[in-house]
């Protein structure tokens, strides 16, 4: 595929979900793409290196239905970003929302900071933190609009990740596969413990294929007590209940 035809990929892939891209757009996601399978020849950054399977399973997959839970003026953290996602195509495809990047590991914030440059994104900055650390920071505890995660943790532990950053009236959005009940049912003292309830529950199919996915909005309705998240480990060893 010609760098040409990978752009018409591209746009046409972002079309059938009803975004219309400018060409400027297009480029970022291109080039991202491009340092994303550069960089994952010398780093572990994703298991999907196709640019077919790339633009669907990261890159749409970031930004499906996102309108109906994120609004484009808020502020936003991505938390345990990984190489980016959602983050950064959530940032491409909403110019104006503010933006922050954690991840525990360096090296990784060292490629998204790298990938910041050469897309010239603004309002768009990187921390170095695990997500029990960065919850109880005052700089960003209950700061931003929104919270999401794309990790691979249950909900309850992804909760208590995630909820401490949210100011009150805002969300936390959790990007899971189809089949959600159980977790959503046994988060859900976690989810109440940590001032938040569940407000949305978006699920559809990627295009083109098989694999079901989840959108769960978790709204903040109080402030987080103090001692959430606990120290570094617990959330994951021992999810609230």
């Amino acid at each position: 595929m010609t760098r040409e035809q990978q752009i018409e990929y591209l746009k046409e892939a972002f079309l059938a979900i009803n975004k219309t891209l400018s060409r400027k757009q297009l480029e970022q996601f291109l080039t991202y793409y491009e340092m994303l399978v550069e960089k994952n020849k010398v780093m572990n950054l994703t298991g999907i290196t196709e640019f077919e399977e790339v633009v669907q399973k990261h890159f749409i997959d970031s930004i499906m239905y996102s309108e109906q839970l994120i609004k484009e003026d808020g502020s936003l953290i991505d938390v345990g970003t990984g190489a980016g996602f959602p983050g950064i195509p959530l940032k491409i495809v909403y110019p104006k929302l503010s933006v922050v990047l954690l991840d525990s590991l360096n090296k990784r914030v060292k490629f998204l900071n790298e990938v910041i440059e050469a897309l010239e994104l603004e309002q768009i900055e990187t921390i170095h933190s695990r997500a029990e650390d960065g919850g109880r920071n005052p700089k960003l505890r209950e700061q931003f609009t929104y919270a999401v995660s794309r990790a691979v943790a249950n909900l309850a532990t992804l909760s208590e990740y995630c909820m401490p950053f949210v100011v009150v009236g805002g969300k936390f959005i959790s990007y899971k596969s189809g089949k959600v009940e159980e977790e959503l049912a046994s988060a859900e003292g976690a989810i109440k413990k940590l001032g938040g309830r569940i407000k949305d529950k978006v699920m559809f199919e990627l295009p083109d294929s098989d694999m079901k996915r989840s959108l769960i909005g978790i709204e903040k309705i109080e402030k987080t007590k103090q001692k959430y998240p606990r120290k570094a480990g617990l959330p994951s060893k021992e999810p609230l209940k």
